[in-house]
C-alpha cells in the first residue's frame, strides 16, 4: 500500500518554506492526489494513515471537498474522487481548445460585420471574456479578455443561460444580485426570464444598452456534442453602427458563425440529449 506522508519534511514545511505555501490548500490537493491513485474508495483510517493525519483534520478536509462535490461518499462511508473533477477537467480542456477553434471564424465574422467580436463562458452569475477580434475602426470596443460581466445584462450571459438545463438555470437565476446599470438593464427575476424565452424563440440574445449606455451586444450560443451551450459568441459595437434594423441580419451571420464552430466541436443535426452523459448517469442512479 502507498503511503502519502503529509509532513513537514514531505510536503516542503519547514523554516525556509515557500512563502506562497498554504498548508490547508497543500493538504486537500495531496489527499485529491492519493484518491486519485487508488483503485478503490477509501476510507476515513486508510486516508488518515496513508497521509499521517490526526481524524479530525483529515475529516475537515474531507467534508469540505465533498460539500464543493470534488469528493463524494459513498454509501458504505468511504471516500473517492467526485465527478466535479470531471466537470471541471471538461471545462478546462473545452475552453483551452475553444480559443484556438474560434479564431479562424471570428476573423471571418469581425470582417463580414464590422464590428467586434467576443467569446465567452458562464462562469456562476458572471460571463469571462476568453477572446475577441477587433475590426480596422477608430471607434472599437474597450472590454479586454480575462475580464467579467453580470450574465443577465450581456448578450452572451443570456444566450447561454436561455440554453442551460431548466434546473441549472433555475440555480443561477437564483444567485443573482441584480443591479442597474443603465435605465435599460433588466433588474428583476420576471424581466429576465422573459427576455430568456424571447432568446430561446429566436436563437439570439440582445443586449441593448442593459450594461453601457450606446452600446448594443447580440449573441449566440456555442453547443457542444451534447447540445449544451458551453460558450457564446457576440458581436458589440455602438449602438449607432448596430441599429435595431441591422440585427437580424447580424444575428444570421452569428448563428452561422456559430454553428460551424459546433460542428468542429462534433455536433451534428440530430439532437442529442445531455442526459446521455456518463455524468448524469452516475447521479441518477
Amino acid at each position: 500500500m502507498n503511503t502519502v506522508a503529509f509532513t513537514p519534511s514531505a510536503t516542503g514545511i519547514h523554516k525556509h518554506a515557500d512563502p506562497y505555501q498554504l498548508q490547508s490548500i497543500d493538504r486537500v490537493v495531496a489527499m485529491l492526489e492519493m484518491l486519485s491513485e487508488s483503485d478503490v474508495p477509501l476510507s476515513l483510517a486508510e486516508i488518515c494513515t496513508r497521509m499521517r493525519l490526526h481524524k479530525s483534520t483529515a475529516h475537515r478536509s474531507l467534508i469540505v471537498l465533498e460539500r464543493t462535490a470534488l469528493v463524494e461518499r459513498t454509501p458504505e462511508g468511504r471516500f473517492r474522487l467526485g465527478l466535479k473533477l470531471y466537470e471541471l477537467g471538461n471545462r478546462a480542456v473545452e475552453q483551452m481548445d475553444l480559443r484556438e477553434r474560434v479564431q479562424p471564424f471570428f476573423r471571418r465574422l469581425s470582417m463580414e460585420v464590422g464590428e467586434t467580436v467576443h467569446l465567452g463562458v458562464l462562469q456562476k452569475t458572471r460571463v469571462v471574456y476568453l477572446d475577441k477580434v477587433e475590426p480596422n475602426r477608430r471607434v472599437c470596443m474597450t472590454s479586454r479578455t480575462g475580464t467579467s460581466n453580470p450574465v443577465y445584462c450581456t448578450s452572451l450571459g443570456k444566450a447561454m443561460l436561455a440554453f442551460l438545463p431548466e434546473e441549472l438555470r433555475e440555480e443561477i437565476i437564483n444567485k443573482i444580485k441584480f443591479t442597474r446599470f443603465t435605465p435599460k438593464t433588466l433588474c428583476s427575476r420576471e424581466a429576465l426570464m422573459k427576455s430568456l424565452e424571447r432568446v430561446k424563440k429566436r436563437g439570439f440574445a440582445i443586449d441593448d444598452e442593459e450594461i453601457e449606455t450606446g452600446v448594443r451586444c447580440v449573441g449566440v450560443p456555442i453547443f457542444d456534442v451534447n447540445r449544451y451551450p458551453i460558450a457564446a459568441v457576440s458581436v458589440s459595437g455602438p449602438a449607432s453602427r448596430i441599429t435595431v434594423q441591422s440585427v437580424p441580419g447580424i444575428a444570421e451571420k452569428l448563428m452561422r458563425c456559430s454553428s460551424d464552430i459546433s460542428k468542429t466541436l462534433g455536433i451534428h443535426d440530430r439532437k442529442r440529449s445531455r442526459y446521455t452523459s456518463p455524468l448524469f448517469h452516475h447521479y441518477s442512479n
